[in-house]
């Protein structure tokens, strides 16, 4: 049977060594969303595939598979754009190392998402022009998991439907993916508390546009609420921590 031969634009999301010469590559597409091939003899290859498959680079890629789930034949791979900008930043290329594994965790292969492929362009577009800012990093975590599906719920308590009220607590309940009122919530010292102003800031976040999000600056406890609800809440729903995300805070403290 006839292989036919595909095409599109793609983030390489990671790579495994197969062989002395090949590479197992993960990438995500805008046409076919995540999928996993190989790229025979990419190692010693200097024309074909010479520093194309560089974490969260956004290539051209042409592949050929037999079956919607076996694993594709990578023909070739151009870079359209290799984020120079973030790679010569140590503290942006952990933060575009951390936007490409929270699209690689939360996206099953061969399920198209556009959003999300759209979503990491234009943050890392982003990224490249601005510092690296706690805003820009929850931001973008709000949006991958309404994209993917797993937003929490923000704008009500989640018992009794009340609106948030400026100057009220509320505390985040992963296992049920919201926010309780204090009347409703009962808190045990392990629930999470976090204030109606973060809480409006992380919905503003998430439907702000893309270029004004360089404007907003996060308190220190603004920072530090919504670090920790979103954090916890995909760890939770990922079942394990994110290993890019515990090397950029690891180094963050160390360096910068």
């Amino acid at each position: 049977m006839t292989k036919e031969s595909l095409k599109t634009s793609a983030f390489i999301l990671r790579c495994l060594n197969y062989s002395e010469s090949d590479l197992i590559v993960t990438f995500y597409s805008r046409n076919f969303g995540k999928l996993k091939g190989i790229a025979k003899g990419a190692k010693r290859s200097k024309k074909r595939f010479a520093n194309v498959f560089e974490p969260f680079s956004l290539t051209n890629i042409i592949f050929s598979r037999k079956k919607t789930d076996a694993l594709a034949f990578i023909e070739s791979c151009e870079i359209i754009d290799h984020y120079s900008d973030i790679r010569q930043d140590l503290e942006k290329t952990l933060v575009a190392s951390y936007f490409i594994d929270l699209a690689d965790h939360f996206n099953p292969e061969g399920k198209k998402n556009i959003k999300v492929f759209e979503l990491l362009q234009d943050f890392l577009i982003l990224l490249g022009r601005e510092n690296a800012t706690d805003a820009i990093v929850r931001f973008f975590e709000m949006r991958l998991l309404r994209f993917a599906g797993y937003e929490p719920a923000l704008d009500h308590c989640i018992r009794c439907n009340a609106c948030v009220t400026n100057g009220s607590f509320y505390y985040f309940y992963p296992q049920e993916g919201g926010i309780k009122c204090a009347a409703c919530a009962r808190p045990e010292r392990y629930e999470q508390p976090i204030s109606a102003g973060t809480v409006r800031t992380l919905l503003l976040g998430k439907d702000m546009e893309i270029d004004k999000i360089k404007l907003v600056a996060l308190s220190d406890s603004l920072a530090t609420e919504s670090r920790d609800i979103l954090i916890g809440f995909i760890a939770y729903v990922l079942g394990r921590e994110v290993k890019s995300l515990k090397v950029m805070e690891q180094i963050r403290k160390m360096y910068l």
